[in-house]
């Protein structure tokens, strides 16, 4: 239940409880995200090297995938762009690979150009039917001249943040969209080009207060004309005058004005949302809390390949929980 609803008596609820019931498993696949073992496949070594091209210009040295290698472990294990250089250097003089790596200015340039291929999108989603579609967004800090200044000097600054999108799948919990943005951009403008990446039938869309309106209604509802959009309307809504081709809207207006919002959560299983932010958690436990590079564009292929390694991560051990019973004297 909501906390601002239950403020007063918050403390006779109790917690709701919950155990893993694949330990065993989901304790092995946490180990397998540290391992160090890697494979290289006779593909991956062929296309190292960037091939050549034939207009003007100088001739790149590594391709996009030896870049992507490079920054993926980089990003993995936490190490700035020199760092993760000597990690892959060290890596393929163990295996016997004689590669060149790709130093730390060359990695910082690339990443302005690198473009995912259809292997590293990190949402390669496969499903057996329409997929129930969880979004949200969260701000991630930028280290620039502004907070080095108040560290520095004391002089206050406003601090900018980015703002990354994301749109999980209800089920697998897996990120199968996203979008990163400066911090003015609103919510629901994303919901267009959030939709554009998934192919897959939705058979409902769920995401919190701030993507209400028409123009959400409008963009899932051309994606998928069959689903249920799932999205609370603000405290003042009223039902539209005429007929319009959102009218879901107006029955959770109605539902709300007659039920109460916490009925209206429970029918609609609205609190599934909450797995887009378990998502969103996952993102700066492991990643981090602030994005690394300088430039908007190096960014956005750093929040590509985040995006990737945590959906891989994922498919390595998923823990499956259920809701432990309450004992007698934790009820009272």
């Amino acid at each position: 239940m909501p906390h601002k609803h239950n403020s007063a008596r918050r403390h006779h609820i109790g917690k709701m409880k919950f155990k893993v019931t694949n330990w065993a498993e989901y304790e092995a696949g946490l180990r397998r995200r540290g391992s160090l073992t890697l494979w290289i496949t006779p593909e991956a070594l062929a296309g190292w090297a960037a091939p050549r091209r034939k207009t003007r210009g100088g001739q790149p040295r590594y391709s996009d995938l030896a870049i992507e290698t490079t920054l993926t472990l980089g990003m993995v294990f936490g190490l700035r762009l020199r760092q993760s250089e000597g990690l892959l250097s060290s890596v393929l003089d163990m295996m016997g690979l004689d590669f060149a790596v790709p130093d730390h200015t060359t990695l910082s340039r690339r990443a302005r150009t690198w473009k995912p291929s259809a292997r590293s999108k990190g949402h390669q989603h496969v499903a057996s039917g329409p997929i129930h579609v969880l979004v949200d967004s969260t701000g991630l800090k930028i280290y620039g001249a502004g907070q080095w200044l108040e560290e520095k000097h004391g002089v206050k600054s406003r601090r900018s943040w980015g703002k990354l999108h994301l749109a999980v799948d209800a089920d697998s919990g897996e990120i199968i969209a996203h979008s990163l943005t400066d911090q003015e951009t609103g919510d629901a403008s994303q919901v267009q080009p959030l939709l554009d990446q998934i192919d897959d039938e939705i058979d409902q869309f769920t995401a919190d207060g701030a993507y209400d309106g028409h123009p959400s209604y409008d963009a899932v509802l051309r994606h998928s004309p069959g689903v249920r959009v799932v999205i609370p309307p603000r405290s003042n809504a009223v039902e539209h005058p005429k007929a319009h081709a959102c009218c879901q809207r107006d029955d959770h207006i109605a539902s709300m004005q007659a039920e109460g919002r916490l009925k209206w959560q429970a029918s609609t299983g609205y609190g599934k949302r909450a797995l887009v932010e378990t998502a969103m958690g996952r993102y700066k436990g492991v990643i981090g809390q602030r994005l690394r590079a300088r430039s908007f564009l190096a960014q956005q292929t750093e929040a590509a390949i985040s995006v990737a390694i945590l959906n891989r991560m994922l498919a390595c051990g998923r823990p499956k929980s259920a809701q432990r019973r309450a004992s007698a004297g934790a009820a009272k």
